[in-house]
C-alpha cells in the first residue's frame, strides 16, 4: 500500500512492463449467462470483460508445470466443508485424532481437525460502535463519534423498517386478493378495484416487480431480514450475543473457548464463508458451479466473523491460529469502523509476516475514501506509513468496462486501498450444495487471494512480500477517470488506489516467474 517501492523493487530490475487498458477495450452488450458465471476468470483485451485472466494463466502458463499445495486460511462466518464443489478442498489436521476429545497437537483447541469456530453457539452480534456506547462515556472523542454515528445508523434503521413493513403488507395484500401466494406482474395488472387499500398495494408490488424482476419475493425477504436483523441484534443495545461465546472478549489471555464445528448452528449463517471459500477454490472443471481461482489449495477456515462486527480479539487469535496451522495466504473478508483493541490485531499481522504469511483483505462496502474515514482492520495507525510488508487492501471491480467499472460501494483511496479485483455478482458456493451470485469487496478479496495462492503454490520461493508487490505491479493500469464512491464522484483510476491497476494473474504470474528465477540465482536476496 503506501511503501511503494519496498524491497522488491529495490532489489529486482523486472523487464515486463505492466498492461495499460483504454475505454475501447470495454465490452459492447451485455454478458450472457455463461460469461457473467466466471467473467472475473476472463480476459480483458480477448473478452472485452474487466477480469483476472485466470483462463488465459492456466492456458498459455500453467499446462504441464508442477505446484506446491499451499494452505489458504478463510477467516470468516464459517465454511459449509460438506459442498461438494469443496471436496477434496478442506485442511485437515493430520496432528489430530478426530473425535476423541483430547488436544493432540496440544495447540490449546481440542478437536480442530478442520479449523477452529472462535464464535461457538454464537451467530448474531452488536455493532462496534454499540458495544462502545454501551459502556461508560469516557469523554474520549471516539466515544462521542460512535454515539453519533449510532444515532444516523439507528435513524436509518428505523426508517427503512417502515418500509420494509409497508411492502410486506403489500405483497400480503396482493396475495389475500388474488387468492394465491405466487404472482406474476399480468396478475397485479389485471387487479381492478376500487379498494384505496388493495390500489395501492397494487401499485407498491408493481413497482417492486419492475426493480426486482420475478425474484421480487427473495429480494423482499432478504431486505427484511437485513433490516430486522440491525433492529434485533446489530444496533440494539439490549442484545448481548457474547453470553453465548462464554469468554471475556477484554481478554485476550482468555483463548479456550469456542469449539471445533466450523460453520453456524444454522449452516446458512455460513454463507458468506462458503461463498469466498469457493471463489478461491470450489473444483475447477468439474462441470458444476463455478470454477475457483486457485486448482492446488486447501482452505482452513477459521470461523470469527459473526452476523455483526467482528471482535478484535478474535480476529487477532483466528490470524495466529491460521498461522501456526500453515497458512501462507490468509483472506479476511470482514471490516468495520471503530476497532477499540487495534494493537491485537497489529500484533498478530506482524506475527503473519514473521512467519511469512500474506493477508488479503477486504477494503469495505461503504463506498468511501477511506484514507480520509475510518476503516479496520488496516496496516497503518496513521493512514501513511504501513506497519507491516505482508498486507494487501482490495477495492471491487464491476463486470462493465470503463467510467462505472468500480463498484459502486467499493471503498477507494490512493495510500490505502492497493489495487481492484472483481467483486460484482461472483457465482460460488453456499451451504447445501448450492451456488449462488454475491457482491461485495468480500467477494474482491478472495479473488485476488486466489491468484496470490497461485504465485505461491507454482513459485513457492518467493516471499509473502514479494507475492504483494507482484499482484500490485503486474496488473492492468487504467488510463481514464472513474466514478466512486456514495457521492459518484469521478477521478482519474490512478486515484483510486496505491497501484493504479486491476489485478491480472497471467501478468502476475508471468512477473513470478522472473522473479523467481532471479531469486534463485541470488538466493541471499
Amino acid at each position: 500500500m503506501k511503501f511503494i517501492k519496498i524491497f522488491v523493487l529495490s532489489l529486482f530490475s523486472l523487464t515486463m512492463t505492466a498492461q495499460t487498458a483504454d475505454k475501447s477495450l470495454a465490452k459492447k452488450g451485455a454478458l450472457t449467462e455463461q460469461q457473467l458465471q466466471r467473467w472475473s476468470h476472463l480476459d480483458l483485451v480477448k473478452d472485452s470483460i474487466p477480469g483476472m485472466s485466470i483462463d488465459k494463466a492456466y492456458n498459455e502458463l500453467l499446462k504441464g508445470k508442477k505446484s506446491t499445495k499451499v494452505i489458504v486460511g478463510v477467516i470468516d462466518s464459517g465454511v459449509d466443508i460438506d459442498h461438494a464443489d469443496l471436496k477434496g478442498k478442506i485442511w485437515t489436521n493430520t496432528k489430530e485424532i478426530a473425535g476423541n476429545g483430547i488436544d493432540d497437537d496440544k495447540n490449546g483447541y481440542i478437536d480442530d481437525v478442520h479449523g477452529w469456530n472462535f464464535l461457538g453457539e454464537s451467530n448474531n452480534e452488536n455493532l462496534e460502535l454499540v458495544r462502545m456506547i454501551k459502556k461508560a462515556d469516557d469523554g474520549s472523542e471516539v466515544y462521542k463519534a460512535a454515539l453519533a454515528d449510532y444515532d444516523k445508523k439507528n435513524e436509518k434503521m428505523l426508517k427503512e423498517k417502515f418500509q420494509v413493513d409497508f411492502i410486506v403488507a403489500a405483497d400480503k395484500n396482493v396475495r389475500e386478493y388474488l387468492k394465491k401466494e405466487d404472482y406474476t406482474a399480468e396478475d397485479v395488472n389485471a387487479i381492478n378495484t376500487t379498494d384505496k387499500k388493495i390500489y395501492q398495494s397494487k401499485m407498491v408490488m408493481l413497482s417492486m416487480i419492475e426493480q426486482a424482476g420475478p425474484g421480487f419475493r427473495d429480494e423482499i425477504n432478504e431486505y427484511k431480514e437485513y433490516i430486522y436483523d440491525q433492529a434485533n441484534y446489530n444496533l440494539n443495545k439490549e442484545f448481548d450475543g457474547r453470553k453465548l461465546v462464554g469468554d471475556n472478549p477484554e481478554d485476550l489471555k482468555d483463548k479456550k473457548y469456542g469449539n471445533n464445528v466450523v460453520y453456524s448452528k444454522d449452516r446458512k449463517d455460513s454463507l458468506h464463508g462458503t461463498h469466498v471459500a469457493g471463489i478461491i477454490a470450489q473444483v475447477r472443471d468439474n462441470g458444476i458451479g463455478g470454477d475457483g481461482v486457485a486448482n492446488n489449495v486447501e482452505i482452513l477456515p477459521v470461523r470469527a466473523v459473526p452476523n455483526g462486527d467482528e471482535y478484535d480479539k478474535d480476529i487477532a487469535l483466528a490470524i495466529r491460529y491460521a498461522v501456526d496451522n500453515g497458512a501462507k495466504v490468509i483472506n479476511g473478508s470482514f471490516g468495520k469502523d471503530y476497532s477499540p483493541q487495534k494493537e491485537w490485531v497489529w500484533d498478530a499481522m506482524k506475527y503473519a509476516e514473521s512467519k511469512d504469511v500474506l493477508l488479503v483483505f477486504a477494503a469495505g462496502n461503504d463506498g468511501k475514501n477511506i484514507d480520509v474515514e475510518p476503516s479496520f482492520p488496516a496496516d497503518t495507525k496513521d493512514k501513511k506509513i504501513e506497519i507491516t510488508k505482508n498486507v494487501i487492501t482490495i477495492g471491487a471491480l464491476d463486470n462493465q468496462f470503463g467510467e462505472n467499472m468500480i463498484a459502486d460501494f467499493s471503498n477507494y483511496g490512493q495510500k490505502n486501498v492497493d489495487i481492484f479485483s472483481p467483486g460484482v455478482k461472483i457465482y460460488a458456493t453456499v451451504p447445501d450444495n448450492k451456488f449462488k451470485y454475491e457482491q461485495g469487496t468480500s467477494m474482491a478479496s478472495p479473488n485476488a487471494a486466489g491468484v496470490a495462492a497461485l504465485i505461491r503454490s507454482y513459485y513457492p520461493n518467493l516471499k509473502a512480500a514479494q507475492v504483494k508487490q507482484i499482484i500490485m505491479q503486474s496488473g492492468t493500469a487504467v488510463n481514464f477517470d472513474v466514478v466512486v464512491g456514495k457521492d459518484a464522484e469521478k477521478m482519474p483510476f490512478s486515484k483510486t488506489c496505491v497501484s493504479g491497476k486491476i489485478v491480472n494473474a497471467y501478468n502476475a504470474l508471468k512477473m513470478a516467474d522472473e522473479m523467481s528465477k532471479k531469486t534463485q540465482k541470488s538466493p541471499k536476496l
